[in-house]
């Protein structure tokens, strides 16, 4: 077949056809935003201490058999342990006073071996409660968080190759019903073992829903339609459905329940299916060519242009390109380096984007209004990154961005606790950073490698973001022993992945590079020749990459 674009170019780069396509994909990545993250309210743990039963205790020995200890320069009840039940009730038969006959810190502890007490001030229940994820079980939490991310790993590897195979508007609503069955059956969960499969299944189908959508809509739009669609139009809504997360939480306060709507919310997809037309690109490698020409002859219908008799010609039989390997990527030093670097770039990145997202519920205030706020925090965020993105180097405008969410995480520790509402906004502030980041770490990778090495280079890069993700529970999870921990590991790494980044190649205004040869080297190694961005080689007597 001929150039693609050249053959529809007819139908002009908008149109009702191209505005409805646009929308309509794009409401899928709403579902996306509102059931990536509600492990930050059906995960959090509430304030709680042990459970005394009925036992015959006086009043008084009733409210000083929890002791007090001090956390953070504040005195709080013990959330793990309890002065011997046994001891206590000697005592309270007795007569004896807490405090004024006895002194209690010469009394034995227990663990609460009759389970905990829980506040319902703002969750009525969740998985915490319900399965006494608290103390020694407290690390379930951070693992249960984590099967999600294995699920976008597992998804990741598998749903481009089952989109090459039986189309992309297939996978797209399959892994929509995939992931509707997947919450509904979480909701239904009879242990946290249950749970944490099913979450696994959610994270599979939610990454398959975003990438199988994603790849249909640069495939159906036009050249300016695509830029919008994949710079902006995605990312925003889907912090739509984020946004909206808090609120339906704020109003289902019994995660079960939660879980069971955010899962019935797939039912309003189901009438897209006869709305959004199959990839005619995918089509046409399937030796479909009459189905592509007959949605896009539907296309020129509705955006009132005429089409030709024949849209897609025959042209004769390109030489194949060689088929490169993720081996290649390893056989060459200056790809290494390079690699290597944007491997920790994503994984950094991730590391510090996932963690601030699901932090929220660890904040001051009210943990509703704080995970609205670093929703809506990510809106000017991609907005901003869009714009700048067309006139600022990739390297410098990465790197300060990375310095800008590093270093006010790193502040966050000098902020006393008089002024939480200002570690809240330090908070948002790094959010800003690392969505800016995130966004343009995308395209940026997409620029440095060549096109023969370009899908394996952003596969590598998408397995260490999920590797990131994956790691990103658990150093939230540092701040049960120090609440400063999780920002100094997220903000030293950010930092760190800064510098790194100096040392990768410029790619504002220079010509994609096509293959391996043509590829930029590390900067401060170049040994001679430069890359003519102009007309797109490089001079014979370039030596090749060597970092």
């Amino acid at each position: 077949m001929g150039d693609y674009d050249e053959n529809t170019a007819f139908l002009g780069q908008t149109g009702p056809y191209f505005w409805t396509t646009f929308f309509l994909l794009n409401t899928v990545f709403v579902s996306t935003g509102f059931n990536g993250l509600y492990i930050v309210f059906v995960g959090a743990a509430p304030k709680h201490h042990c459970l005394i039963p009925d036992v015959n205790l006086t009043e008084q020995w009733r409210n000083a058999i929890v002791p007090f200890m001090v956390v953070d320069g504040e005195e709080v009840r013990s959330q793990c342990s309890r002065y011997r039940l046994d001891v206590v009730r000697n005592l309270s038969a007795e007569g004896f006073i807490p405090g004024k006959d006895v002194n209690l810190t010469n009394l034995e502890q227990e663990r609460c071996l009759d389970g905990w007490n829980y506040s319902k001030e703002i969750y009525q229940s969740n998985i915490v409660t319900e399965w006494d994820l608290v103390c020694d079980n407290q690390w379930k939490v951070p693992f249960a968080s984590s099967t999600l991310f294995v699920g976008y790993l597992v998804g990741s590897l598998i749903s481009g190759q089952l989109s090459d195979r039986f189309g992309r508007k297939k996978v797209v609503f399959i892994s929509l019903g995939a992931q509707c069955v997947s919450v509904l059956l979480q909701s239904f969960s009879h242990s946290w073992r249950m749970f944490c499969v099913m979450f696994l299944f959610v994270g599979a189908s939610q990454i398959s829903i975003y990438i199988s959508a994603f790849v249909l809509g640069t495939e159906l739009l036009s050249k300016t339609m695509r830029v919008l669609f994949t710079t902006l139009g995605a990312f925003l809504f889907y912090c739509i459905g984020y946004m909206t997360l808090p609120w339906i939480a704020y109003a289902i306060r019994d995660w079960r329940t939660l879980l069971a709507v955010l899962s019935t919310t797939a039912v309003v997809y189901i009438p897209l299916w006869w709305f959004i037309p199959e990839s005619p690109r995918w089509l046409i490698t399937q030796g479909r060519v009459e189905e592509a020409e007959a949605i896009i002859r539907d296309a020129a219908r509705k955006n009132k242009v005429e089409a030709p008799p024949v849209i897609f010609k025959e042209t004769g039989v390109r030489n194949p390109l060689c088929k490169f390997t993720m081996l290649d990527v390893l056989k060459s030093k200056n790809i290494r380096c390079i690699t290597l670097m944007c491997l920790i770039l994503w994984m950094a990145i991730n590391i510090g984007y996932f963690g601030l997202s699901l932090n929220t519920s660890n904040l001051s205030g009210n943990p509703f209004m704080n995970c609205f706020l670093s929703a809506i925090t990510e809106v000017p965020a991609y907005i901003v990154s869009t714009w700048l993105l067309k006139k600022c180097p990739r390297r410098v405008l990465l790197s300060s961005f990375l310095v800008i969410g590093g270093g006010v995480l790193l502040l966050i520790q000098f902020i006393p606790r008089t002024l939480q509402y200002v570690a809240v906004a330090l908070e948002m502030t790094g959010k800003f950073g690392f969505t800016m980041a995130f966004s343009i770490v995308y395209i940026y990778t997409a620029e440095i490698y060549p096109t023969v090495l370009r899908n394996i280079g952003m596969g590598l890069c998408s397995s260490a973001a999920r590797i990131g993700s994956i790691t990103a529970p658990y150093v939230i999870y540092l701040g049960t022993y120090n609440k400063v921990l999780p920002y100094v590991v997220m903000g030293s790494l950010t930092i760190a992945s800064s510098v790194v980044n100096v040392f990768l190649p410029e790619s504002l205004n220079k010509a994609l590079p096509e293959t391996v040869e043509q590829m930029q080297e590390c900067q401060g190694y170049f040994k001679s020749g430069k890359y003519n961005s102009k007309h797109g080689v490089w001079p014979k007597n370039a030596i090749p990459m060597n970092c």
